[in-house]
């Protein structure tokens, strides 16, 4: 059986477990170190939200499935007014994708290429910058600033000497969970290249105090800001998001193609949109689960970038790539290390039970290595 289909089950069982403990799917005073010992590997590597979907969100899949054998257009067309009314945003500055993987892609390939190069952090999210350098396009990386916010002038400045078409600005950043000051994005939007777009995303924002450039799009017809239910939502797996962008840019986005989404997808996300504490919930329970485990690196003396979101990036002093291998062999799989940070690695932010199983391993990791 492979390594890493079974920290996948486990994962899944526990999510329903965590499910049981609150209504909305969050590991409440219940869920502090006392609570039982989570069995399995435990899966700390793709920034998934450990509670899953919401009870609600959950139901209303469910619900779903006897009428999937439909479209169900006018279901997609409630979540994009929802989400577009909650967001004070024009309906036709709204589209709904799976997950937000595919509208990256495709900003990629509509507006990079051997002439139009892009922009990115160093280190942040790989993908949007892996099709284009498959593409020919040039990719200028920029190193993050020391307080792991996107050295904004130094990008506008790259952007210029590049001929960029785009500029990916990940905010709060993956891997770092960094955040970039919404003055920082103003300034960028204001003295960037006239030629160069700029996509936001903010696939990890409802995890952070920061306010969102989403109103942007109204104003600005090159802007294009993603959202994902992959996250705070826990939907993963369900795969839906959202790109926010003038119409123009959005109708060059569906020109290379369209497909109808899940309809467990939309159901979910709708009762996702319509719970009215959980995104609230969540990010707290986060936040203090993510804050006692940096806590407690630190005060063993390991480094790590401030952090807004549900993964942080931890200086582990020695190479990061067998770190990792060390802590699967110890039963918690993390991420990874990036070339500009070799001696850094990912970690996502689990469940109370689950972190401490993290602090066990690395703890035992670290007595190992010494």
């Amino acid at each position: 059986m492979s390594p890493l289909l079974l920290p996948r089950r486990a994962f899944l069982q526990l999510a329903g477990t965590s499910l049981a403990l609150s209504g909305l799917g969050l590991s409440t005073a219940a869920a502090t170190p006392r609570v039982a010992a989570v069995p399995g590997p435990v899966l700390l590597n793709f920034n998934e939200c450990p509670y899953g979907p919401a009870p609600a969100a959950q139901i209303a899949a469910r619900d779903s499935v006897a009428g999937s054998g439909r479209y169900l257009f006018a279901l997609a067309g409630e979540l994009r007014d929802v989400f577009s009314g909650q967001e004070g945003l024009d309906k036709d500055h709204v589209r709904l994708y799976p997950g937000s993987s595919e509208p990256l892609n495709r900003a990629a390939i509509l507006w990079t290429s051997s002439s139009a190069g892009l922009v990115v952090a160093d280190p942040t999210f790989e993908a949007l910058g892996d099709l284009a350098a498959a593409r020919g396009a040039t990719v200028a990386k920029v190193p993050l600033r020391e307080d792991g916010a996107h050295d904004v002038r130094a990008m506008a400045a790259a952007a210029a000497r590049i001929n960029a078409g785009l500029l990916y600005l990940c905010n709060p950043n993956n891997p770092t969970g960094s955040i970039t000051p919404a003055a920082d994005i103003a300034w960028l939007l204001a003295n960037k290249p006239r030629q160069t777009r700029v996509l936001v995303d903010e696939a990890y924002l409802q995890y952070s105090g920061q306010r969102s450039v989403i109103a942007q799009v109204m104003q600005r017809d090159d802007v294009i800001v993603l959202r994902t239910f992959s996250k705070l939502y826990g939907m993963a797996g369900l795969r839906l998001g959202v790109a926010a962008a003038h119409p123009d840019r959005l109708k060059e986005l569906a020109s290379l193609g369209d497909n109808p989404l899940p309809v467990t997808a939309l159901a979910a996300g709708l009762a996702s949109l319509r719970a009215p504490t959980l995104v609230a919930e969540r990010k707290a329970e986060n936040a203090r689960v993510r804050q006692a485990t940096v806590d407690w690196l630190g005060a063993r003396g390991f480094g790590c970038v401030a952090s807004e979101a549900n993964c942080f990036v931890v200086d582990v002093k020695r190479d990061g790539t067998a770190f990792t291998a060390a802590m699967a062999e110890r039963g918690v799989v993390i991420g990874r290390s990036w070339p500009i940070w070799p001696q850094r690695v990912r970690v996502t932010v689990g469940t109370a039970a689950e972190m401490v199983r993290f602090r066990e391993a690395f703890a035992a990791v670290v007595g190992a290595s010494s």
